[in-house]
């Protein structure tokens, strides 16, 4: 059964809860879901977003069993197929609806999904949409997290649906919002992989969401917010200019000298009241370097070296930092070596673009020496005093 959201707005979305990784790339702890949503006013019915291929069949069939035998208008309010992708069988089920997005999003469908021209209506920012004794408000918002994105804010319910944005790959039965720690981990990891790179941008339609004073946020993944203020907080904190007094230390060690000089570093972090996160570039979830890059300040890669070069994990892992973002302002690199090469040009060059402040690198032959473990007590010291300007400590 559908479930109901407001009088005549309705959920129709899918768990799926045995999704392991999406787009190939985000590991998924809990599955995800995708949310789509009806609503029907006094003389037409609109449906935002649609469903995932996978479950196209089951979504169709969904209408005829909860008794919607009309579809005027499909709103799609982003173009990749998590969300648009039933939009084809359900032109075919309904054939006299129309898609209603903006330009952008609108040659993405013709493009992706081979919808027909003919069947999109293109809007523009604010165009409203009347459903009767609804209407529908669009509002564009590139860059949450595509260029095509937009917001369908529904008027006289004082709701607004958000695509991507304020989402969290979460499974639910109660299609409302309970408030945990589990909740906040999923909605924290999606903003990692998926929104930091346009912090800026989402910190614009917070404040815009903010100042509609809206009732509920319908977002396309994850459980509805009844009350809005709960994940426009962990928006603004994630997506603010200013880190935590936090080091990550993301690391690969073939022999164990590189995570030797990395666990030294961080026990003189703690010492001077500095915590860290280590995380090991092989084993590990890059969901978590991900959450982790939210809050961090200071960034030290260590790496042991392979065919004159860094590891590949290494190369991994910076390429993921270089794209998604983050507020750091510090990195430096630790490694150990056995005959030579260039282990942290090419990485720094990775990193250039994030314009971060470069301590100097410490770079070993094998096993750390009594001076090498004095240069780490330095690489802390700078850590620390370069916190403490910032206001960190």
């Amino acid at each position: 059964m559908y479930k109901k959201i407001k009088e005549n707005i309705l959920y129709a979305g899918m768990n799926d809860k045995d999704r392991l990784i999406f787009d190939e790339l985000i590991p998924l702890d809990k599955g995800t879901s995708y949310n789509s949503y009806i609503v029907i006013g006094s003389e037409k019915t609109a449906v935002i977003d649609t469903m995932y291929p996978k479950f196209t069949k089951e979504y169709i069939k969904s209408f005829d069993e909860n008794g919607i035998t009309k579809v005027d208008y499909i709103i799609a309010n982003h173009g990749e197929q998590d969300h648009s992708g039933s939009i084809p069988a359900l032109l075919e089920k309904f054939p006299n609806a129309m898609v209603v997005t903006n330009a952008v999003c609108a040659k993405n469908l013709q493009e992706m999904l081979l919808v027909p021209a003919e069947k999109i209506k293109i809007i523009t920012n604010n165009e409203e949409l009347s459903l009767g004794n609804k209407t529908l408000q669009f509002m564009i918002a590139p860059g949450v997290h595509w260029p095509d994105t937009m917001f369908t804010y529904i008027k006289e319910d004082n709701i607004i649906c958000t695509c991507d944005f304020l989402g969290a790959h979460y499974i639910f039965d109660d299609v409302f919002a309970v408030p945990s720690d589990d909740l906040e981990k999923s909605a924290k990891k999606y903003f990692a992989e998926i929104m930091m790179p346009f912090s800026f941008v989402c910190r614009k339609y917070v404040k815009q969401i903010r100042e509609l004073n809206v009732e509920m946020v319908l977002p396309s993944h994850g459980p509805v917010h009844k009350n809005p203020d709960y994940i426009l907080n962990l928006y603004e904190n994630w997506a603010g200019e200013q880190g935590k007094n936090l080091v990550l230390l993301p690391y690969v060690s073939m022999y164990k000298s590189t995570e030797e000089m990395i666990d030294y570093l961080a026990k003189k972090l703690d010492e001077k009241g500095i915590p860290s996160v280590k995380y090991d570039m092989v084993d590990g979830n890059l969901g978590d370097l991900a959450i982790a890059l939210v809050d961090g300040t200071t960034i030290v890669l260590g790496t042991s070296m392979v065919l004159a070069g860094p590891h590949p994990a290494a190369f991994n892992t910076v390429y993921l930092a270089s794209i998604l973002r983050p507020k750091a302002k510090i990195a430096s690199f630790i490694g150990s070596y056995g005959w030579g090469g260039d282990l942290f040009g090419k990485m720094a060059d990775m990193l250039a673009p994030l314009k971060l402040d470069v301590i100097e690198p410490i770079l070993v032959k094998g096993k750390a020496k009594a001076d090498d473990y004095a240069k780490i007590d330095k690489m802390a010291d700078e850590i620390f005093n370069k916190h403490k300007e910032l206001g960190l400590i």
